[in-house]
């Protein structure tokens, strides 16, 4: 059996321990680090007995256990820093917040390997960067689509990301974060205020596509109010500004339940192309504007939270970015 070094960190079980699992309970000790990075420590053997037995992740202390803990040191991120420039909006030692443009990707996967938000980040953030669940990297809490623009915060310790990370999974419900978005949409609801209370899954026939379901999606509720409507000539509603509240966090969730009620986006292509018709309806200006922004006019317009470390109150606005300002202006009559 290999004894850990002394130099390891010591802690001892206690009376008050006992029963705990022990991931549980190195992160009772490290309360820096999630539940989940003290599992993966333990399971890598970062976590042993003062005889150097590595004990699994859901064994039960008792009062008296001794255990060395070993931090390694973050590896590099797997991304790579780019130098990419960034509109912040509030940047501490914790956490930084940022009005994402549109077609920028969030993080790294297939297809989009460069150029994300995470590679713009490692590169503006460097060394003040903790090591998120073992990589050195930011950490990300939230999304926004790629073509979706609009404020979204990040962070930058390990404190910060359990705390966001419980905050949004928690969707605001127990207070502490406000998110609304603001959505151009085909003509008008029937009601100013509404609750859209409809499953979302994977659709069988598109699986790169979401829909309502009946069966095995996961709930999913939005919260809309009309801000505006426009006319058109005849009286009819032409598009309205909606802004939307989430209390659920699912893939395209405004885009397809608004889609859902009757209502896609403008320049939707791929939830409301059954409305590409009414674009014949828009006057040309508003059609040339609709063209220039291609893509769905989904914005991010406000995000609150209470701040991870001081608590404080932290509440940013993002106006409209002026593609989706051109088309409202051009639809509107003259006065």
């Amino acid at each position: 059996m290999n004894t850990p070094p002394p130099d390891h960190e010591l802690i001892v079980a206690e009376e008050s321990d006992h029963g705990e699992r022990l991931d549980r309970f190195v992160h009772a000790r490290n309360p820096e680090l999630s539940r989940s990075r003290c599992k993966e420590l333990i399971k890598q053997g970062c976590v042993r007995t003062e005889t150097g037995d590595v004990e699994a992740p859901n064994y039960r202390v008792k009062p008296g256990d001794r255990f060395r803990v070993r931090l390694p040191e973050p590896v590099a991120a797997e991304p790579r820093g780019e130098d990419i420039a960034l509109n912040i909006a509030y940047e501490d030692d914790a956490l930084i917040v940022v009005d994402k443009p549109d077609g920028l990707v969030v993080h790294p996967a297939a297809g989009n390997w460069t150029g994300t938000l995470v590679n713009a980040l490692i590169a503006h953030c460097g060394d003040s960067l903790s090591g998120i669940g073992g990589v050195r990297r930011p950490g990300i809490v939230h999304r926004l689509d790629k073509e979706t623009s609009g404020l979204l915060v990040v962070a930058k310790t390990d404190q910060a990301h359990q705390h966001l990370a419980a905050l949004f999974a928690d969707h605001g419900r127990s207070g502490g974060l406000e998110r609304s978005y603001r959505a151009l949409c085909w003509q008008a609801p029937p009601r100013r205020r509404g609750t859209i209370d409809a499953a979302l899954g994977r659709k069988t026939t598109n699986r790169q596509k979401m829909a309502v379901v009946a069966h095995g999606g996961k709930h999913a509720v939005t919260h809309y109010q009309v801000l505006e409507t426009i006319h058109d000539d005849a009286g009819a509603a032409l598009i309205s500004l909606v802004e939307c509240r989430l209390e659920t966090g699912r893939t395209h969730q405004i885009r397809v339940h608004m889609a859902h009620i009757g209502h896609p986006l403008l320049g939707d292509a791929v939830y409301g192309a059954h409305f590409a018709a009414s674009r014949r309806r828009l006057p040309d200006s508003a059609g040339d504007a609709l063209a220039r922004l291609g893509r769905q006019a989904l914005h991010a317009a406000v995000l609150g939270f209470a701040h991870p470390v001081s608590g404080e109150y932290l509440r940013f606005e993002s106006p409209l970015p002026e593609e989706i300002e051109e088309i409202i202006i051009a639809c509107r009559k003259p006065v």
